[in-house]
């Protein structure tokens, strides 16, 4: 079939607009340039009549007299001497041209004397790195020229770089981590310490580029995201790192930040997360923040391992099968994800082989959150109860496929306890609060595009999906709403987003249902069996089957008024 061509408006409007505001930019420049003289009298006669009228208002009443008819005596001599009004014009257009000049200072042409000082001292920092005894062009060397090695240098208010472009010699090994490393250190010791650069290398070009990268916004507090199924939003990053934005609510305005979104089930490829931080680093606001999240699609089984009470307020929510804080507990809980684990492959397994499509509880999300599963295994090895880690491989290993993801958060200190399945299966990483180079690339695989600081907020670290590249992270504020240090605007957006309670069971009560009570005697002495010695009738006569049906489906009830009777 051929397929219809577009009409032309819609072919050919986004061209002509674009042409459009290209020819009414044009327009505005030109006028504006031709204008330019207009323009400044214009400014200068106001300025000149706001001096007037302030010079009017600070002259005494008893004085406005004698001024008024001096004014005058000089519009009459202006006017009888011959040319005088047109003398008078161009004077006046002189002074408001004059006084309607831009009096902005104009740019410095270079940097001033600190500023001087400091690229100096940078490049005297790295003659011993960019240098070489036996080059004969050297360009590094100590006492040597600044400029022909930094091309191009901005600096902020406090004036300190914020971008810097360097020029180093074609022999540094730039391909190598260590070196590149090193030098990246030294750039941000020298520039001041308290602030986050990003390094650009160009070896092509051999050009190293420092730029002072703007803080995160710490602001943005849990709320609903604007995602499909199956994407979660770990946090927010710079603007220049992902495609894609989301609108969020900062107070009563809205603004378009850039996330960083982890996308699971049956086709991602990290479909479980490890999160490691410092204490106090915002790992467990992570898993809050995920599992307000998950709610909206799915069930989540929380395990705490720090017996702290992090997760208090998912307890008996609509969605949340448990929040384990025990050993016992744990392990319970993981053994029936385990269990539920098998049965959904197993299902899946028979619907394939039948040529049906998987059953709909075996698409459905399931959520095991696990934070510091590390301090049950050293319980689990005193009481001699299994590993809680070990009922993990599973879910992680099989789970993708079945609609089961795992969360996994652990600090820095007990990362060398975490198990081979953990490490291993969790392909997605985040790092939080502060930590070394070597610390953030043991845990996301690769090394930081920063340099990271030694104070962070909480929230703040770094994240890396799979094989891609590393993002700097901000936590959305998720606190626990029943800690009292907890701001009431983020108790009550934390609150907004809890699902209702569930009902328990224990809760529900029956109507009565009259019953027949049979009195017995004790058994005889020689064993026989009692005798029915009375028998009170609590209900009409054509109720008889319906009260013992009822008793026996309530065999609780039964027993209780069994025991009342005897």
């Amino acid at each position: 079939m051929a397929r219809r061509p577009l009409p032309s408006i819609l072919s050919t409007g986004s061209a002509q607009i674009a042409r459009g505001r290209e020819l009414a930019r044009t327009a505005a420049d030109s006028a504006t340039d031709v204008l330019h003289p207009l323009i400044t009298i214009t400014r200068g006669l106001r300025r000149l009549a706001s001096a007037g009228r302030r010079r009017w208002a600070e002259t005494p009443k008893d004085r406005r007299g004698p001024l008024l008819f001096l004014a005058a005596s000089l519009i009459l001599v202006v006017v009888l001497v011959p040319y005088g009004p047109l003398l008078a014009v161009v004077t006046l257009m002189a002074a408001a041209a004059w006084q309607g000049r831009d009096r902005t200072p104009p740019a410095p042409d270079g940097p001033d004397e600190s500023q001087i000082q400091r690229l100096q001292v940078l490049y005297e920092a790295l003659v011993p790195y960019f240098s070489t005894a036996d080059d004969p062009a050297p360009l590094y060397a100590h006492g040597g020229d600044w400029e022909t090695v930094f091309p191009t240098q901005e600096f902020d208010d406090s004036g300190r770089v914020a971008r810097l472009v360097i020029r180093y010699p074609a022999f540094f090994p730039d391909g190598e981590a260590a070196p590149r490393a090193r030098i990246e250190q030294l750039l941000a010791a020298k520039s001041g310490r308290g602030r986050e650069y990003l390094f650009v290398w160009d070896e092509e070009g051999n050009e190293l580029t420092l730029s002072v990268l703007t803080p995160l916004p710490t602001d943005f507090s849990a709320q609903r995201f604007v995602t499909a199924p199956g994407e979660t939003v770990l946090g927010f990053t710079d603007p220049s790192r992902v495609q894609r934005t989301l609108p969020l609510a900062h107070g009563e305005d809205r603004r378009d930040v850039p996330p960083v979104v982890w996308r699971t089930g049956i086709r991602s490829t990290e479909p479980h997360l490890l999160a490691v931080g410092q204490p106090g680093s915002g790992t467990s606001t992570l898993l809050r923040s995920i599992a307000l999240q998950a709610l909206r699609h799915g069930e989540v089984l929380v395990i705490e391992g720090g017996g702290t009470g992090e997760y208090a307020c998912l307890t008996g929510r609509d969605g949340v099968l448990g929040v384990e804080v025990g050993l016992a507990g744990a392990l319970a809980a993981l053994e029936w994800a385990v269990q539920e684990t098998e049965r959904r492959l197993v299902a899946a397994n028979d619907a394939r082989q039948a040529g049906d499509p998987p059953p709909d509880d075996t698409k459905h999300p399931l959520w095991i959150l696990v934070d510091r599963p590390t301090a049950f295994t050293h319980l689990a090895d005193t009481d001699g109860h299994k590993d809680p880690q070990s009922l993990l491989q599973v879910p992680l290993r099989h789970g993708r496929a079945v609609g089961v993801t795992v969360v996994v958060a652990e600090q820095f200190d007990a990362l060398d306890s975490l198990s081979d399945a953990v490490r291993q299966h969790t392909r997605a990483r985040v790092a939080l609060g502060p930590a070394s180079r070597e610390q953030l690339e043991a845990v996301l695989g690769a090394p930081p595009h920063t340099t990271p600081v030694d104070h962070t907020p909480p929230g703040r670290g770094y994240a890396r999906l799979g094989s891609g590249p590393v993002h700097r992270l901000q936590v959305p504020a998720t606190p626990d709403p029943y800690d009292d240090a907890t701001s009431d605007a983020h108790r009550q957006a934390v609150l907004d987003l809890l699902p209702p309670r569930s009902l328990p069971s224990d809760t529900e009560t029956l109507p009565p249902v009259p019953v027949e009570v049979v009195l017995t005697k004790p058994a005889d002495a020689d064993g026989g069996h009692p005798d029915a010695v009375d028998t009170v009738d609590t209900k009409p006569a054509d109720t008889d089957a319906d009260a013992a049906d009822a008793a026996a489906a309530d065999p609780v009830r039964a027993e209780q008024v069994s025991s009342a009777g005897g």
